[in-house]
């Protein structure tokens, strides 16, 4: 059978039109029969849940990676800057070091210049009557008669890290003076009496009996000592110390 169609826009128009509508649900639904496999979605799945994963973890890393390029540029600056400060500060010590080891230095000059005189001053004055003295003398060199070597601490290098500088040792060793007494006596009650005024003394410690004997000088029987002892330095309240004013006429 031959049809005419008398209204040709009319049908191309309708054609146009006529097509079926695409539906979303239809269409994940017609996706769902077609793909009947379990491991295929999981499969799917994994790929998406991978390339999610690897954005994050690349997002994260990448500011973290900045937040820690900031914090070592910080971290470098500061260690710049306290290293100069530190380096200024090590200097300052060694300095202050050797300034009080050659104050110390004085300090033990000036104590030990007197050994002598303050030994002779103490014993003469705790001597007892009907006691006297065969010999007198000390061993051990004061400050004052020794060689004086100061060491100078060295300075830090510029710029220099790791262990801080070992401070200097500032005080002054001093020798043990030992003062050795020689006397003889005709009562034995007085060198009891001048052991007990030599431990009195500030400036003498230790005064011990060494010897002691039965001896004859001059056809008369005495008693023949001898004591060992150590010097102390004085402190600042046990000496007195005056101008010394000379009148010249």
């Amino acid at each position: 059978m031959i049809q005419i169609n008398l209204l040709p826009g009319a049908g191309r128009k309708t054609r146009k039109g006529a097509g079926p509508k695409r539906d979303l649900g239809a269409t994940l639904g017609s996706l769902r029969t077609r793909v009947r496999d379990p491991w295929m979605l999981a499969a799917v799945a994994c790929c998406v849940l991978g390339v999610g994963a690897s954005a994050l973890l690349y997002t994260t890393q990448t500011a973290r990676a900045a937040s820690l390029d900031d914090s070592l540029q910080k971290a470098v600056q500061d260690s710049t800057r306290y290293a100069s400060v530190l380096h200024e500060r090590e200097k300052a010590e060694a300095k202050r070091d050797t300034v009080l080891r050659a104050l110390n230095m004085i300090r033990a000059i000036d104590d030990d210049r007197f050994i002598w005189p303050h030994v002779m001053d103490e014993v003469s004055g705790a001597l007892p009557p009907y006691t006297w003295l065969v010999s007198l003398g000390y061993s051990g060199v004061g400050q004052a008669q020794r060689p004086v070597t100061t060491v100078v601490p060295a300075e830090p290098a510029a710029g220099a890290t790791g262990r801080r500088r070992k401070a200097s040792a500032t005080q002054i060793v001093r020798d043990t003076v030992r003062v050795r007494v020689v006397g003889n006596t005709v009562d034995i009650q007085a060198l009891t009496r001048f052991m007990r005024q030599l431990e009195l003394s500030p400036f003498l410690e230790q005064v011990q009996l060494a010897r002691s004997e039965r001896a004859n000088d001059n056809g008369k029987e005495v008693t023949q000592f001898q004591l060992d002892m150590l010097y102390t330095r004085p402190t600042a309240t046990d000496v007195r110390r005056v101008p010394l004013a000379v009148s010249v006429r």
